[in-house]
């Protein structure tokens, strides 16, 4: 087979319309935009959501909340996610972050108090949850706030 003799598949492809060419070809005289009006003119583009002219809807619906930009985000990770470190091991973000359990190493990360730990590790992260600083020690490790 060579690339010459390639065709699509039957049924898979259909011919462009060919407006404004005459009434014969069912899409003649107004070219099947209908009679005048806005859309009838040549570039007539609108952006999205413009109403014709009336207020749009994301003007007439009222402003919520507030967003503080200077908001530090903190990501959130369960005392279940360390059981996937081996024993004795230094759990620091960058660790995490090399484990996949958070995204970028230079997050502010706290560790709450959900799940089991059985494994001895020495944690060094931004936050804890006074529970799962309970846990940590009662584990034989350390709960370090750097």
């Amino acid at each position: 087979m060579k690339l010459h003799e390639l065709s699509p598949v039957p049924g898979s492809t259909r011919e462009s319309k060919r407006i404004g060419r005459g009434h014969g070809s069912g899409n003649g005289k107004t070219a099947g935009k209908g009679h005048k009006g806005q859309k009838a003119r040549a570039g007539h583009g609108m952006r999205p959501g413009f109403e014709g002219g009336q207020m749009p809807l994301q003007r007439r619906v009222p402003k919520r909340g507030f967003n503080n930009i200077f908001a530090e985000q903190v990501i959130a990770i369960n005392l279940s996610a360390l059981e996937a470190f081996d024993n004795d091991a230094i759990v620091d973000a960058a660790a995490l972050a090399e484990k996949g359990i958070i995204k970028k190493q230079n997050s502010t990360v706290k560790v709450l108090g959900n799940g089991k730990l059985t494994k001895k590790l020495t944690v060094k992260l931004n936050a804890f949850s006074a529970s799962a600083a309970k846990k940590i020690e009662e584990a034989g490790g350390k709960a370090e706030v750097i």
